[in-house]
């Protein structure tokens, strides 16, 4: 990870599912959740966003924006977001420049097979753009409760 606690969230101006772009500059201010996860309408990617979404509302009233990203496209984004009702904007990072920048583009498994993608990580983004946490190798069913509490905190 080359992204720790205390060091300032790289910029960032990704299209969300709509083709709007998001820059990390229009959040300052704010509390944000970005988090990354490998592939749309997935098991374990549908768990951890459909988790955020049913927590949603308690980020919303503690001032908390939720962005989520993946190296899939916008139109995949939509089919995604429309699919599970997901109240939050899917950013897409087509070219895994964001990943990298987050350090979050690596080797993973499947199958016997190696093959590069997206690590399943979260970063707490304080108001100032400061990352005030890091989740790795997250798990998918209990992540959003775990976010809540480090939130809280």
């Amino acid at each position: 990870m080359s992204i720790n606690a205390g060091q300032p969230a790289p910029e960032f101006s990704l299209a969300d599912e709509t083709g709007t772009l998001r820059r990390l500059a229009d959040y300052r201010g704010q509390t944000i959740v970005l988090y990354f996860y490998p592939k749309d309408d997935t098991p374990g990617c549908t768990t951890e966003a459909c988790n955020f979404r049913d927590d949603y509302s308690v980020y919303e009233k503690n001032g908390v924006t939720i962005l989520g990203v993946s190296p899939d496209n916008p139109a995949s984004h939509a089919r995604f977001k429309q699919k599970f009702q997901l109240p939050f904007s899917l950013l897409a990072d087509t070219d895994h420049a964001l990943c990298e920048a987050y350090g979050v583009w690596g080797e993973k498994q499947f199958m016997g097979r190696a093959y590069m993608g997206a690590l399943r990580t979260t970063f707490v983004i304080g108001p100032d753009g400061m990352i005030k946490k890091v989740f790795e190798n997250v798990k998918p069913a209990d992540h959003s409760a775990e976010v809540l509490a480090a939130i809280k905190e």
